[in-house]
């Protein structure tokens, strides 16, 4: 009877590791149930993306609102163009409103954070945010230090 026991507690101990592996590897992948939400495509241009991915997040107010479906080259402008899915029920973005590139603490994730204007008129499917602000380029900070080009 103890043997079953053992035996028992050893198979449920295993299901649950092997059901954590699962979870952990749909956390890590970026598969969630929001991918399966109505969302509408807004694009964004930058000029410096500095680690922006596929699949990050699209926040306004530190509330995520979207995610990050392609990144591309405009071979018009040689600028980054960002594809973003916004949620449906998010249907109040301006068109003046301003995207920029965060970094989600110091050595975080890069995100867009939108944040929005004062136009009366909102974004549709397919616009694009014209006010963008790219990510800061921490190299690019330090050898202009480093160089003498920057003055503190």
């Amino acid at each position: 009877m103890y043997q079953r026991s053992v035996e028992l507690a050893v198979g449920v101990f295993m299901l649950l590791g092997m059901g954590a592996l699962v979870f952990l590897a749909l956390q890590v992948s970026g598969l969630s149930m929001d991918s399966q939400k109505d969302s509408y495509k807004v694009y964004a241009q930058f000029d410096d993306l500095g680690g922006l991915s596929v699949r990050g997040r699209v926040s306004l107010a530190g509330v995520t609102i979207g995610k990050i479906s392609a990144i591309s080259l405009d071979r018009e402008s040689y600028s980054a163009l960002v594809e973003m899915d916004i949620y449906k029920e998010v249907d109040n973005l301006t068109t003046d409103s301003v995207a920029s590139i965060q970094t989600a603490g110091l050595l975080g994730d890069k995100y867009v954070a939108i944040s929005v204007g004062a136009d009366e008129e909102f974004l549709a499917d397919g616009d694009t945010i014209f006010d963008t602000q790219s990510a800061l380029n921490l190299e690019k900070l330090i050898g202009a230090f480093a160089s003498g080009q920057v003055d503190i």
